[in-house]
Formats: structure tokens, sequence, C-alpha cells
């Protein structure tokens, strides 16, 4: 069991999500419970199945929670692209969330590969 906080993934993932909810208040307010409710629970499960994993015993309970934060990395990026495609969000704002999300997902797959 480790102290999640004191991993910088989930640092920058918890920051990304923050980001995520402060961009999607200015999405249309009749897209509440569609693509506004997608993005900000696929953001904030990368920080939270992080700090899920942290708190199992087995090192492959840690393992499998990581794969599960790096699938909502995956569904981040596509809600982010949808948004832009959408015209939620300018190019501007896509190429900077998505480069933090890769890089989440960067450190997420080095991770993974260091407690198999």
């Amino acid at each position: 069991m480790q102290d999640y906080k004191k991993l910088k993934v989930w640092e920058y993932s918890h920051q990304l999500t923050i980001s995520i909810y402060k961009l999607t208040k200015f999405f249309p307010k009749e897209d509440l419970f569609a693509l506004t409710s997608q993005l900000r629970r696929a953001s904030s499960s990368i920080p939270a199945n992080i700090a899920e994993g942290c708190g199992r015993r087995t090192q492959a309970d840690f393992t499998k929670f990581l794969n599960i934060a790096l699938g909502s990395a995956n569904e981040t990026s596509y809600f982010i692209l949808l948004a832009k495609d959408i015209d939620y969000i300018k190019e501007e704002d896509f190429l900077k969330y998505d480069d933090e999300i890769e890089r989440i997902k960067a450190m997420l797959i080095s991770l993974i590969s260091k407690t198999k």
C-alpha cells in the first residue's frame, strides 16, 4: 500500500480533472448529461483508479487499476477530440489538453511496466 498523492501521475491527472471541470462549465447547458458528464467522469476516473490501486494489497491489483486508469485516459482523449470536433472547444485548447493526456498516458504506461 502506498500514498497515491506522492505519485506524479496522480498529481497530473488530478490537475487535469480540475481543468476539465472548469472547461466543461462553459459547455452548453443542454449537454450537461451527455458529453459534459462523460468527460468529467472519464477524467476523474484516472486519478480515482490510481488512488484505488494504491490502496490495494498486491502489486497485481495495483497494476490492474493502473490499466483501468489508462483506459480512462484514452476515453478522456476521445471526448476531448469530440468536444473539438463539435466546436465546444477551440483547436488550441484541444492541443493543450491532448498533450497533457498523452503525458499522463506515457507516465501510466511506464508505471505499469515497472509494476509487472
